[in-house]
């Protein structure tokens, strides 16, 4: 029989999220049901809550969800009650496509399944995330936390560590690499802590003075004014590969010019479309390259927790109450948060 759950959801576009409450499926043989403790709070869920993005309605977010095993399914092998568990930005794909089976499962040929705002790939039930009391998924789109991590703090790596993760190991940094970072947010603070734990050397770009003493705490060696052209030009062609991690359009030049040769410039926030035109010279004259990069593979996301266990790195982050959800959004809106807030859903059990 259906699961009952209790969370906070959005019913229209720019509406307050409020008391929802909603059924998952019962449990099938491979899945697994734990009590949501805590859920990161993402800018992708204020870009569906607010319509910026399609959104069904309604709409309960959060894909940066711990939580404690509750029950299991009948053929589950890899869980068991009371195990600390967490799910982040997927929860299913194919499975048989050439990107699934090289456990590339974000970049599935059939488009992989959302942790909300999505439809299951088998009853096409709506997805609901983890803003809620509990959750229900297939174990092998679940992740094991380490024991040593504090489960709040460990829930952003679900989302904003995992971006971040997955583009530094895929352009093989590590000790002696020099890399760049774009913006000092949710995703650019964790960008900061895995390049310094991975032995490279950091520099962070950003437009805003006052942020220097910040970044050096979180691992960084430089910091960089990106409007001081004197600053940029010190610096130019001595970087191996450069996060961006800004969400939206902004001149790419002058970044490109700061990478040696075979340089990356990788792009982790979703822009409409770049602003100005990207002049090919910088690209042809160095080798250099502009590249994206989604999350990461249930196994690479699984190498990152561990790599988090080994390293002690988490989050920094605010703790808030379901309740003040919507003030959350509008602080987060204005980059009112050092680096993100994360919500203690035991708060959902205030609710009568």
């Amino acid at each position: 029989m259906p699961i009952f759950s209790r969370g906070y959801a959005a019913r229209a576009a720019n509406q307050p999220l409020s008391l929802f409450s909603f059924e998952r499926r019962d449990l099938r043989d491979d899945d697994i049901e734990f009590d949501v403790l805590y859920c990161g709070v993402c800018h992708s869920d204020y870009h569906h809550v607010t319509g910026d993005w399609k959104t069904n309605y309604p709409c309960v977010p959060g894909h940066e969800i711990v939580g404690i095993v509750k029950n299991i399914g009948s053929k589950v092998t890899r869980f068991a009650i009371g195990d600390k568990v967490a799910v982040g930005c997927m929860v299913d794909s194919c499975r048989h496509c050439q990107p699934c089976l090289n456990q590339l499962q974000q970049y599935c040929e059939e488009g992989s399944t959302l942790t909300y705002n999505d439809t299951d790939r088998i009853d096409d039930r709506p997805m609901f995330g983890g803003y809620s009391d509990n959750m229900v998924v297939s174990e092998a789109f679940a992740l094991r936390v380490p024991a040593n991590l504090d489960l709040a703090a460990a829930a952003p790596l679900l989302c904003a560590g995992i971006t971040t993760y997955s583009p530094l190991r895929h352009w093989n940094v590590g000790k002696g690499s020099k890399v760049g970072v774009v913006g000092l947010g949710g995703l650019g603070h964790m960008a900061i802590k895995f390049a310094h734990a991975m032995g490279a050397e950091v520099t962070l770009f950003t437009r805003s003075p006052g942020k220097e003493q910040d970044a050096l705490k979180l691992g960084a060696d430089h910091v960089v004014i990106s409007t001081d052209k004197q600053q940029m030009s010190a610096i130019a062609n001595t970087l191996d590969v450069i996060i961006d991690t800004v969400p939206y359009s902004h001149d790419l030049q002058g970044y490109l010019r700061t990478l040696g040769i075979d340089g990356h410039l990788v792009l982790v926030g979703l822009i409409d479309k770049i602003e100005p035109t990207i002049h090919s010279a910088p690209l042809v004259l160095g080798r250099r390259s502009i590249a994206g990069s989604l999350i990461g593979g249930i196994e690479e996301t699984q190498e990152m927790l561990d790599f988090c266990g080994q390293h002690n790195i988490v989050s920094d982050i605010e703790l808030i109450a379901i309740q003040d959800i919507n003030q959350a959004f509008e602080r987060m809106s204005r980059s009112d948060v050092k680096y993100r807030f994360v919500i203690d859903m035991s708060s959902l059990k205030k609710e009568s």
